[in-house]
């Protein structure tokens, strides 16, 4: 099952020993899951070696379209980036430390199908990461849910996808530094009456590199950008 248009994007910070699998992964099934398509890159400010590797990939592939930061301005950011300069009328993402399975979007295309969802957004069969990040996600969910009414499984899951009308339509973005983007994007989504469907999806440890973590002054800043938008809402 194809779609006419798809694009796909991978934020990318200091990822240099995973990238290339994450990529050619991706660019064995984009023919069979699209029938125009390109990838696009966003390295965030890396401080490795992360931006030298995605230009090679862009050198190598005429489909992938490299975007940098010249300073890592953070997560929303990144997504930001994939989101606004996305061609083509579908739009999915995954992280690009290779935890997902990237053949697993077929699923995410059947489902929209079946559904006419405008956002298929991904839940997580089991999460690889700690139980810290676990626990402080879900207190996340049940405030979105107190004060927005949004009802997600795993708003932060990595994978998702997205008609580019939603983009469009939506009150631009604001978030960048913290980790709130993705809960922006869903509310603001859900306020203008686009249909989320969610599916299950499989996570896999980190073999490479390591993540960036969620530390306290990201979690203080996702708040304040969680009651600042509801306050704008209200």
């Amino acid at each position: 099952m194809k779609v006419p248009e798809l694009t796909v994007f991978f934020p990318a910070y200091n990822e240099e020993a995973n990238i290339t699998e994450t990529v050619e992964k991706a660019i064995t099934v984009l023919p069979t899951v699209a029938s125009k398509w390109e990838i696009l890159i966003i390295n965030d400010g890396s401080k490795d070696k992360t931006g030298k590797v995605i230009d090679a990939i862009a050198k190598k592939h005429k489909h992938v379209r490299p975007i940098h930061h010249e300073v890592n301005r953070g997560y929303g950011a990144a997504l930001k980036s994939g989101l606004y300069n996305a061609a083509y009328e579908w739009i999915t993402f995954t992280d690009a430390d290779g935890q997902f399975d990237f053949s697993e979007v077929t699923n995410f295309i059947e489902t929209q199908r079946k559904t006419k969802a405008d956002l298929v957004v991904g839940y997580y069969k089991k999460r690889q990461v700690s139980t810290f990040k676990i626990l402080t996600s879900k207190l996340w969910e049940m405030a979105v849910f107190l004060l927005f009414g949004l009802k997600v499984t795993d708003i932060d899951c990595g994978f998702k996808l997205i008609s580019k009308k939603v983009v469009d339509k939506i009150p631009q973005l604001e978030s960048e530094r913290g980790a709130f983007i993705s809960s922006e994007f869903l509310i603001k989504s859900k306020r203008y009456g686009f249909k989320i469907v969610e599916i299950p999806v499989n996570h896999y440890p980190r073999t490479k590199g390591s993540g960036t973590g969620r530390d306290l002054n990201v979690i203080i800043q996702s708040f304040k950008d969680l009651f600042k938008l509801w306050f704008k809402l209200r």
